[in-house]
């Protein structure tokens, strides 16, 4: 199934029967911090570490294209990248679907 947009359908199924809703990329990069860090704390995350749980997700999904590099964990087992490359200035829809590309092979 090369088709684009079916393939993204499939995703934002999959999530909704995983989670119950559909979430926004918001949440999908949040969830994917999470898988990526690979550990759920004892208490909620604070808004700085939700910051830096998506951060984790965009960098983890940039290393399939060679933006990033993953180079370790810190003394708390959070993952930390190197950048590679600059991401390439693009327009908002352009950046979008690049990183719902991202996804869709991350979940795959």
């Amino acid at each position: 199934m090369d088709n684009f947009d079916e393939r993204w359908a499939d995703t934002e199924k999959m999530l909704t029967e995983r989670f119950g809703k559909v979430p926004d990329m918001e949440g999908i990069l949040f969830l994917i911090g999470v898988n990526e860090l690979g550990k759920m704390p004892r208490k909620k995350f604070s808004k700085e570490q939700k910051q830096d749980l998506m951060h984790i997700a965009v960098c983890t999904l940039l290393t399939q294209l060679g933006y990033y590099e993953f180079v370790g964990r810190d003394e708390d087992g959070w993952p930390h990248f190197k950048e590679l490359e600059a991401v390439p200035v693009q327009g908002l829809n352009n950046q979008e679907h690049m990183l719902r590309e991202c996804v869709i092979n991350y979940f795959e």
